[in-house]
């Protein structure tokens, strides 16, 4: 599932290309033709990014809402030539010489204002947010009892962490998985948050998630490494860990495959 750079990277693009123009819309697999002749041709004033949601507010007060899900994407184009839709692309934006082709979205939808600010409220803090703080995010997991490996997938806790980020996050943290969240200590929140801060707002310029660096495994900067090692433990189960040799362990949290390095993250290691 895309997380939240993923989102505020497609945020930032759309915005760049279409805000401020007269939009087309279509929809070639017919499942959103309605909602697109709603807004077709219609000027759009802003483009959003909360957690994993996106927001296109048109004019006329229309608001379109897409949750990628766990298998949606978007194709953005920046030239005329570009191939065409496929039968199966949900909704198609453009304007001039770009567009942006969707598919397989769990969400594609007409909201009201009210409706987009029930939901907004209801997500927790946005790391990519400037005026999100640690604040709210250590209160909500000040009211959750379950394990942390499990809690930080919960988006009404923090808004755009996904499977990916949660793993990575809890080892840069040497956090154990098992750790009841309203247990975590106030050093463990902070560092959650603020690697959460820094990690996303990288993934956004690079578009994908990276947590290793050269220096941080003990080869010289600049050093380019292999795509299985640009991530401490994610997908790395069975092999070894980057940082003490140990191998990589798998569980399970909130339903999903989570890695973790049962040495680095020792939990008598945090007392």
């Amino acid at each position: 599932m895309p997380e939240g750079d993923t989102i505020h990277r497609h945020a930032r693009n759309h915005r760049d290309l279409f805000v401020g123009r007269n939009v087309a819309a279509s929809s070639p697999q017919g499942r959103f033709s309605a909602g697109a002749s709603h807004i077709n041709g219609k000027r759009l004033e802003a483009v959003e990014a909360v957690g994993k949601h996106l927001f296109y507010t048109f004019e006329k007060r229309l608001m379109l809402h897409v949750h990628l899900g766990l298998v949606g994407s978007f194709r953005t184009h920046r030239t005329i030539e570009r191939p065409a839709p496929s039968r199966g692309t949900r909704l198609v934006l453009s304007a001039g010489d770009a567009a942006a082709y969707l598919t397989g979205p769990m969400k594609c939808e007409l909201l009201d204002r009210i409706e987009v600010h029930r939901l907004k409220e209801w997500l927790g803090p946005d790391p990519l947010d400037p005026e999100a703080d640690v604040g709210e995010f250590a209160s909500n997991l000040a009211t959750r009892t379950g394990p942390i490996g499990a809690v930080l997938l919960d988006q009404d806790v923090i808004a755009g962490i996904g499977n990916v980020w949660r793993a990575e996050l809890l080892f840069l943290c040497h956090i154990d998985p098992d750790t009841p969240a309203n247990e975590l200590t106030s050093g463990q929140v902070d560092c959650l948050w603020t690697h959460a801060v820094t990690g996303l707002q990288h993934g956004v310029e690079v578009g994908q998630i990276e947590t290793v660096t050269p220096q941080a495994i003990g080869l010289p900067k600049g050093t380019q490494l292999r795509p299985s090692d640009k991530r401490y433990v994610y997908k790395r189960g069975g092999h070894g860990c980057l940082l003490c040799g140990a191998e990589i362990a798998v569980s399970r949290h909130g339903g999903r495959a989570l890695f973790y390095c049962p040495q680095c993250q020792d939990p008598l290691k945090a007392q």
